[in-house]
C-alpha cells in the first residue's frame, strides 16, 4: 500500500466490491456529485488492518474466486484534502472549510472500514431529520455496492453489515436530544454541519459515547464536517480553527483554552488526552464539481461575508458581524520587538466566574495603535490578577491602565474595592469611561482604527498574532438585534472587545518627546495616589 503525504500515515484504499467475478472489470473513479471519497486507514489501524484489510466482509466472499481481478473501485478519494481526513488517527477531526470540498462524501465514506468487524458501532448524525435525507441517500449510492449483503432498516435508520457491524443514522436537534443515546456504545460518532449546532454541548456530551473493548481493537473517533458561519460558528472556531494552523495536528483543549489532560490519579496523569486537527478543502481540491465553473460562478455571485466563507472558507468572518472588516490578512501581524520609545499602556474586562481579559497595547510614531499581548483566565482574584498582570510585564514601562469602572463600586464596611485591591498590589489603573454614549463610542473608534490609514497605507489597528484570544473573538462578535448601533450584550465572547474599547477610549497619542533621546520627559505621572492616574 502507498503512503500519503501524511508522514507515518497510511494512504487509505479504495473501497472495493466483489462483482463481475469472471471478468475483471475496469477501475473508475466517480464523479464526487456521486461517489467522490474513499476510506483511509490511520496509522492507528496498521496492525489491525493488516489482518482485515477493506474488501468485502469474510461472510460475503465466494470461496472459489479470484479476489483481486474481481474487485471494482466503487469509491476512490480525491487526491489532498480528502484523502488526508480518512487518513487521520487524531480523535477528533473537522473537515470543511469552503463549499464544495466533498465533505458529506467523505463523511459517509469513513465509518466503512469498520464493517467488517462484528464489533463496530457507528453514529452518523445531522441536525434534523430533514437534513439527515442527503446522508442517507449518499450512502444508499455506496454501501450496498461496496458491502454485498449490507441492510438499511428504514424504521431504525440503521446499516446492518453482514458481519454485524452497525451504523445508525440519526438527529440531534435540541440539547436534550442526546438522551435519546444515554447508556450507548459508539467506536465511531460523525457529526455533519457542526456549526449548526449553537453550543458544544453536544459534541462534548457524544464524546462520553465512545467507548470500546481492547479486544475488538477498535480506535475511538470523533469526525466533523462543516462550512464556516451557521449559529455554532464562534465555538466551532474556537475549538478546531484558532489552536493551531490547519493541517496540523493539537493537543485537546478546553473552553478556557488549556489542554485536557488525564485525571489526578490515573497513571498518565497530567499527559494529554488526545489530539484533534483541522483539515480544510475547498471548491478546487474537487475537481468533478470545479472543472465546468458553474458552481465557482454561483457562489461569486454571493454577498461578500457569504463568498469568504463558503468560497474562501474563511472563518474570520460570520454572518451578523460587528466588525465584518476584519480580516487576519490585513489587521494580524508576527511579533516583533516593540522599541522602548513607545507608549505602552493597558486595559482591562474583569470577572471572575465569566472571563477575565486583558490587553496590552503599544503606540508607533504613525499613530497605530499594536495590541502585542494579551491575557485570559477565569476564577481568578482581582488580586492574584494583579501579581499576573505585573510578572507579565516586567521591566515595560506602561504608562497607564485601563479597568472596567465597575470595579471601584464601593464594597460596603467590608473593605476596599477590587480596583483598590489590585492599586494596592502596585498594578495602577484608571477607570474606564462609562458616560452616556461611551459603548457606541467606542465601537466606532474600532471601525475607524480597523481602516487603513490613507498616508500610511497600513491600518490603524494590528494585532500580534500570539493574541489570538482577540483575534478569534472580535471577528466573530454578534451585533446587537434590537440596537445593529451595538454589539449583543448578551454574548459570551465580548471580554476582549470590552477591553479592547477600553483602551482606545483613552485616545492615546504619539508625542515627539517619546522619539527624541535627547528630549527630557519624565513619561507617565500618577495624579491621583489611589486611582493610579
Amino acid at each position: 500500500m502507498s503512503q500519503s503525504k501524511n508522514k507515518g500515515v497510511t494512504k487509505p484504499a479504495p473501497i472495493e466490491s466483489m462483482k463481475n467475478v469472471r471478468k475483471k472489470p475496469q477501475k473508475r473513479r466517480v464523479s464526487s456529485k456521486k461517489i467522490d471519497s474513499v476510506v483511509q486507514e490511520p496509522e492507528a489501524l496498521e496492525k489491525e488492518e493488516e489482518k482485515t484489510p477493506l474488501t468485502v466482509p469474510a461472510k460475503a466472499k465466494p470461496a472459489d474466486i479470484d479476489i483481486e481481478a474481481a474487485q471494482e473501485i466503487i469509491f476512490a478519494p480525491n487526491p489532498g484534502p480528502q484523502e488526508d481526513f480518512l487518513a487521520s488517527s487524531e480523535q477528533e477531526v473537522l473537515y470543511g472549510g469552503a463549499a464544495g470540498g466533498g465533505k458529506s462524501y467523505a463523511m459517509v465514506a469513513d465509518p466503512v472500514r469498520y464493517f467488517n468487524n462484528p464489533q463496530s458501532r457507528g453514529l452518523l448524525v445531522r441536525r434534523s431529520t430533514e437534513e439527515l435525507r442527503e446522508l442517507i441517500s449518499v450512502s444508499k449510492q455506496l454501501y450496498p455496492r461496496a458491502i454485498p449483503g449490507i441492510k438499511f432498516m428504514e424504521r431504525d435508520k440503521t446499516w446492518v453489515a453482514p458481519s454485524g457491524a452497525t451504523l445508525w443514522m440519526s438527529y440531534l436537534d435540541r440539547d436534550d436530544d442526546v438522551m435519546r443515546y444515554q447508556g450507548q456504545a459508539f467506536n465511531w460518532i460523525g457529526l455533519d454541519e457542526l456549526t449548526q449546532w449553537p453550543s458544544p454541548f453536544a459534541w462534548n456530551y457524544m464524546r462520553s459515547r465512545l467507548r470500546a473493548t481492547s479486544a475488538s481493537g477498535l480506535p475511538l473517533y470523533m469526525r466533523a464536517t462543516t462550512n464556516p458561519g451557521g449559529p455554532g460558528h464562534f465555538w466551532v472556531k474556537k475549538m478546531f480553527i484558532d489552536p493551531a494552523p490547519a493541517n496540523t495536528s493539537f493537543h485537546a483543549t478546553d473552553e478556557h483554552g488549556q489542554t485536557i489532560t488525564w485525571p489526578k490519579g490515573h497513571s498518565r496523569e497530567g499527559q494529554p488526552l488526545f489530539k484533534r486537527r483541522f483539515i480544510p478543502a475547498n471548491l478546487f481540491n474537487n475537481p468533478y464539481l470545479s472543472e465546468d465553473g458553474m458552481y465557482e460562478a454561483n457562489l461569486l455571485s454571493m454577498p461578500e461575508h457569504q463568498r469568504r466563507q463558503l468560497l474562501d472558507g474563511d472563518w474570520s468572518i460570520s454572518e451578523g458581524s460587528a466588525f465584518s472588516e476584519f480580516s487576519t490578512l490585513k489587521h494580524v501581524v508576527e511579533p516583533y520587538d516593540i522599541p522602548n520609545s513607545w507608549p505602552k499602556f493597558r486595559a482591562c474586562d474583569y470577572g471572575y466566574g465569566s472571563m477575565t481579559a486583558v490587553l496590552w497595547f503599544a503606540v508607533t510614531p504613525a499613530e497605530q495603535i499594536v495590541i502585542y499581548r494579551e491575557l485570559y483566565c477565569s476564577k481568578v482574584t482581582a488580586v492574584d490578577l494583579a501579581e499576573m498582570i505585573l510578572e507579565a510585564e516586567a521591566g515595560e514601562k506602561i504608562r497607564y491602565g485601563v479597568l472596567d469602572s465597575s470595579l471601584w463600586h464601593n464594597r460596603g464596611d467590608t473593605g476596599p474595592s477590587l480596583a483598590e485591591q489590585m492599586i494596592m498590589k502596585g498594578c495602577r489603573w484608571r477607570p474606564s469611561d462609562r458616560s452616556k454614549g461611551s459603548r457606541i463610542a467606542g465601537k466606532n473608534e474600532i471601525h475607524r482604527r480597523l481602516q487603513v490609514d490613507e498616508f500610511t497605507e497600513e491600518p490603524r489597528l494590528v494585532f500580534f498574532n500570539n493574541c489570538r484570544n482577540i483575534i478569534s473573538e472580535l471577528p466573530s462578535l454578534p451585533l446587537d438585534k434590537n440596537n445593529p448601533e451595538d454589539v449583543d450584550t448578551k454574548s459570551p465572547i465580548d471580554h476582549g472587545y470590552d477591553a479592547l474599547r477600553y483602551g482606545l477610549m483613552t485616545r492615546p497619542r504619539s508625542s515627539l518627546f517619546d522619539y527624541d533621546p535627547n528630549a527630557q520627559r519624565s513619561g507617565f505621572q500618577a495624579s491621583d495616589s489611589v486611582f493610579g492616574y
